[in-house]
């Protein structure tokens, strides 16, 4: 069977939605709009609108040209300000920079002498606390802190003492009261510590021998560690208690 295409009619009447029965009206329909024309009315109508429409282009480009207007270049005083502006930002930065240095170094400094005087009461506290058990340990515990020549002397001079400590049970207990950092220069340093020791022995009824000692210790830094090189007794004051 061939393909047919639908009638004209049928196609129409479809399209406008009209009911079997209607085709006079629909040939009237056809009529009045082969015979219709523009009313002056609806052709002023479309003219009021075009003339709107132009109207907003035209105030659109005015906007647009007074925003042009407005815009002005950049000037030779504009330019001086911003580059005053701009060395002042550099000037102020560079005068934070200079104020702040010297705050920085004081404070590297005083950190510094906080690990020096550290370091020495913790060697002096090391070096002349022990007891009968450990004597025989000690010179290795205070190797820690001390270095060179003054290392190899403190050792002898422990070696020498630990048969008869042990033999007498001496218990020497030292306690640092203060220590202040004398000079500092470079890797090199002098720190002050203050103590109170207290010796006890069976030997004395376990009354305790009591003693003000104070050292001056020579420091040397190695990287980041500092070492006793030297020390020297400064003040020495018994003060056990006399028994009658």
């Amino acid at each position: 069977m061939e393909d047919q295409q639908p009638a004209a009619g049928d196609l129409t009447d479809e399209s406008l939605g009209s009911t079997p029965g209607d085709s006079a009206t629909l040939d009237t329909d056809v009529a009045e709009v082969e015979g219709a024309h523009v009313s002056p009315e609806a052709s002023d109508g479309d003219d009021e609108n075009v003339d709107a429409a132009t109207e907003d282009d035209e105030a659109d480009d005015a906007e647009a040209v007074a925003g042009v207007k407005q815009w002005r270049p950049v000037t030779k005083w504009s330019a001086i300000a911003a580059g005053v502006a701009a060395a002042l930002f550099v000037g102020s930065a560079a005068f934070a920079g200079a104020t702040m240095q010297p705050w920085l170094t004081d404070r590297a400094t005083v950190a510094t002498k906080l690990r020096v005087a550290r370091t020495a009461a913790n060697a002096i506290t090391t070096l002349w606390t022990y007891t009968p058990q450990n004597i025989d340990k000690l010179a290795d515990r205070a190797s820690q802190y001390l270095s060179g020549d003054f290392e190899a002397a403190y050792r002898k001079y422990i070696d020498a003492l630990v048969a008869p400590n042990k033999q007498a049970q001496i218990t020497n207990t030292t306690q640092v009261v203060g220590a202040a950092v004398e000079s500092l220069t470079g890797a090199d340093a002098t720190a002050i510590v203050y103590t109170n020791t207290a010796s006890t022995s069976p030997a004395t009824k376990d009354v305790p021998s009591l003693k003000y000692l104070s050292y001056r210790l020579v420091l040397q830094r190695d990287h980041a560690r500092w070492l006793v090189t030297k020390m020297t007794t400064i003040t020495s004051l018994d003060l056990t208690p006399k028994l009658n």
